[in-house]
């Protein structure tokens, strides 16, 4: 391939189809540039038509390739029809990221069932569900990369100091969802050894996103916790996320699977 004439050496995932969760905002969007960066085609899959439709346009202005499925990982009709538009349009599905994600504003005991379980829907369940869907069409195709979203939350407690220096922790619902995405992840891993399936996750610590910074001061919503219990100083960035799940998703780690990487500035507080 060439570009204003000058030979372009093939990018890490040339000729992959790849479908990324939540691929509107955050680290979700970050990863759906590093793979079209990369000669991958990605699938958007959003809730949010207006953003999703925004990251998909900034990528076909790069000269990538990128179409946006509206979908709401929580509700499994969704998934399968999102599946199988992508199959359509594609005809395979070689790398999946599933990035979606909520929390909440509640902590134990004061959250809600409804919480609870809305919060197990989209972070774990929509997990199994998209792997469920499109794990046959993996196997058929010779095999494929999964990343699944997980977060320091998944390991780690807290001491009554951290939570009042804090002021907050993430309810009960998405430590425990992140924790059964730890587990879901070395269990399917284990799954995909004989059908040449990888699959690995990515625990983001102090990564400033949308989400982590829901009131627009410029700082995670738990900075002072972090910068408490950080090795390096200062903030991650959804690219350097990114730039981790990019690796799973290749064939520089090819021989890696079953694993969950902390992107976290190094946090010694892990239990």
């Amino acid at each position: 391939n060439k570009i204003n004439g000058e030979l372009k050496m093939p990018g890490k995932l040339e000729g992959k189809i790849a479908v990324v969760t939540g691929g509107n905002s955050g680290i979700g969007e970050a990863t759906v540039h590093a793979y079209a960066r990369e000669g991958a085609s990605v699938v958007i899959m959003a809730r949010r038509d207006g953003q999703g439709i925004e990251v998909r346009d900034k990528v076909r202005s790069l000269g990538g390739t990128a179409e946006f499925i509206k979908c709401d990982v929580s509700k499994q009709e969704d998934i399968k029809r999102s599946v199988e538009s992508t199959l359509e349009v594609f005809g395979k599905i070689d790398v999946l990221f599933n990035n979606a994600g909520v929390a909440g504003p509640g902590n134990f005991p004061n959250e809600t069932f409804e919480d609870w379980s809305y919060i197990l829907d989209v972070n774990l369940n929509g997990v199994f569900n998209m792997c469920t869907e499109i794990w046959p069409h993996m196997v058929s195709s010779g095999g494929g990369a999964i990343v699944n979203m997980s977060s320091g939350a998944a390991t780690m407690g807290f001491s009554e100091y951290m939570r009042s220096t804090t002021g907050r922790v993430p309810p009960a619902a998405y430590n425990v969802a992140k924790a059964g995405v730890d587990a879901f992840t070395r269990y399917i891993a284990s799954m995909g050894g004989k059908v040449n399936i990888r699959v690995n996750g990515v625990r983001p610590g102090q990564i400033l996103t949308p989400m982590a910074d829901r009131e627009g001061t410029g700082e995670h919503s738990l900075k002072k916790f972090f910068d408490a219990t950080q090795i390096l100083e200062g903030t991650g960035y959804p690219e350097d996320v990114a730039n981790a799940v990019l690796f799973l998703s290749c064939d520089d780690s090819r021989f890696v699977t079953g694993e969950i990487m902390n992107v976290d500035g190094g946090m010694p507080v892990k239990l």
